[in-house]
């Protein structure tokens, strides 16, 4: 330990260190899904900043290591974005300087058992309010937030069903901060302990306060199938690509499917634009007996733009239900202050026009009184959105998404994942579905229903899917985890402002007058 004390008192040493120690909670994310690392992973970064030697220097610590986080959590925006992908890992990382001055402000030297007991709250409130800043879409979003890493954990979506993946994120963050006061805080173990105790209660109050949603009054049952068409590339790649969904949707006949689902960017036209379209359509909608919700992206006939629609289809056309995306993804599907980072698009591959933004969600009645709520690609990170669908009243959450400019990275399972998270928040069953995969659909409770369709795959599946009845607190209730976060720092701020002025009075101490000569003069040392 010694020794490496000694390596990381040369300052780009312990940086590279705090990078590394920021990446280590991607391994719990998708690709490799190892959900039970979180629960230790940030352990290394937090004894890092608590040693700093120095304020400043932990905020640097934090820093790096929130720069290390971002970037291997969008590494696989690299072939796209290119450099811009290390600047802005760089803009997001900043987030985590301030959170590294309060942990070693908590945490550093032999801190009092008062402190840690503080800490295990404060902590965690810190890395909630990080989260919530960097959800705001025009900062990327949602995207790798800590609790999303436990999305096949029946217990934690069921505490994700109180306080939204916020409180799961909240809870693996108290114990981190819990593991690293237990290895190197000995005198003050008993919090950390009470910490461990407390998230268990957490948990199983979460478990038995909060039960799985139940069946629906009739215990209805959808069949909803899932076209992906799989990569299509080169000249015409559009129109290839309509055909082939057609001719998967095709073979659903006399499934006795409720709803067909195509991905996002599944049709590269107008239908307003290609009646042709529209008919064909119509008629695959006959054939199978089911509406086809599709996705256009492309120049509105009506309107001036590029828009990403999701468009209902009935028998006889288009049925006027349309949702138009509302946030869009910063640099492949607009450039943020394009005047200033319009640069971007020579370095990657980021969006050359700037797509339109919708103004509203909306329900859509897919036929015998089906309602549901579609959201498209990068809105299913978001949990406001279908949480409001879910109090709307919409009874299956869909998101149409496509990750094909990445198919060989970490982002498909990522994306796919998030529908766990969400089903489980609002207690609504939700389909992913996907151009070239990978598409899942999950129950009520965030468990998968049936086999996804894996990103090499081209074809069509029907899913059963169960619908469910209820609300769940975090509908009901909101985001309040994060806002509570908020809350405990102002509330510890104002305590730390307080006991600042108060040392400073007693250093100060009161002040006492010289002593007066017989004459009234001052005496003076020394006479």
């Amino acid at each position: 330990m010694k020794s490496l004390g000694r390596w990381l008192t040369v300052p780009w040493r312990r940086g590279l260190a705090a990078v590394f120690a920021g990446a280590l909670p991607v391994l719990a994310f998708p690709a490799p899904s190892l959900w039970w690392w979180a629960w230790g992973a940030l352990v290394p970064w937090l004894l890092l900043v608590r040693s700093a030697p120095t304020g400043r220097r932990a905020m640097y610590d934090g820093w790096c290591g929130g720069f290390g986080f971002m970037l291997a959590m969008h590494h696989w925006l690299l072939p796209s974005l290119h450099v811009f992908t290390f600047v802005l890992a760089a803009l997001l990382g900043a987030l985590w300087a301030p959170w590294g001055r309060l942990v070693r402000r908590l945490l550093g030297g032999a801190p009092t058992a008062g402190r840690v007991a503080a800490a295990l709250v404060v902590v965690p409130s810190g890395w909630l309010v990080i989260e919530l800043v960097r959800s705001w879409q025009g900062l990327g979003g949602p995207w790798g937030v800590l609790g999303a890493s436990q999305w096949q954990v029946a217990p934690a979506l069921r505490v994700a069903s109180v306080g939204g993946v916020w409180l799961v994120g909240f809870l693996i963050v108290a114990v981190n901060t819990a593991v690293a006061v237990l290895v190197a805080v000995r005198p003050a173990r008993v919090p950390a302990v009470a910490a461990l105790a407390a998230t268990a209660a957490v948990g199983s109050a979460a478990w038995v306060g909060s039960p799985p949603p139940s069946p629906s009054g009739t215990g209805d049952r959808v069949r909803i199938a899932v076209v992906q068409a799989g990569v299509v590339a080169g000249a015409g790649s559009p129109a290839r690509r309509f055909d082939r969904e057609e001719a998967l949707t095709r073979r659903l006949a006399g499934q006795d499917v409720d709803l067909v689902v195509w991905g996002e960017s599944s049709v590269g036209f107008d239908l307003g634009d290609r009646p042709d379209l529209a008919r064909r359509l119509a008629a695959l909608t006959r054939e199978t007996g089911a509406d086809v919700l599709v996705n256009v992206d492309a120049r509105r006939s009506d309107r001036p733009g590029i828009f990403k629609s999701s468009v209902l289809v009935g028998p006889d056309g288009p049925t006027g239900d349309r949702y138009d995306k509302m946030r869009l993804v910063p640099f492949g599907e607009y450039v943020p202050a394009r005047s200033l980072l319009g640069w971007a698009t020579s370095v990657g591959k980021a969006a050359g026009e700037d797509r339109r933004r919708g103004t509203e969600q909306v329900l859509m009645d897919a036929g015998d009184g089906l309602r549901v709520g579609p959201m498209v690609c990068f809105e299913s990170a978001f949990p406001d959105m279908s949480r409001h669908l879910a109090e709307d009243g919409a009874e299956v959450l869909l998101a149409q998404s496509s990750t094909s400019t990445f198919q060989e990275s970490w982002a498909p399972a990522q994306h796919a994942s998030l529908g766990a998270l969400r089903a489980a928040e609002t207690g609504r069953p939700m389909v992913h579905a996907t151009l070239t995969g990978v598409s899942a659909v999950y129950d009520a409770g965030g468990a998968p229903v049936g086999p996804r369709l894996g990103t090499g795959t081209s074809g069509a599946r029907v899913y059963e899917v169960p619908l469910a009845q209820g609300t769940t607190p975090y509908v009901r209730f909101g985001d309040w985890p994060p806002y509570a976060a908020l809350g405990v720092l102002v509330v510890w701020g104002a305590a730390e402002g307080v006991r600042t002025v108060r040392l400073r009075r007693r250093a100060s101490g009161p002040r006492v007058p010289p002593a007066r000569t017989a004459h009234g003069s001052a005496a003076r040392p020394g006479r």
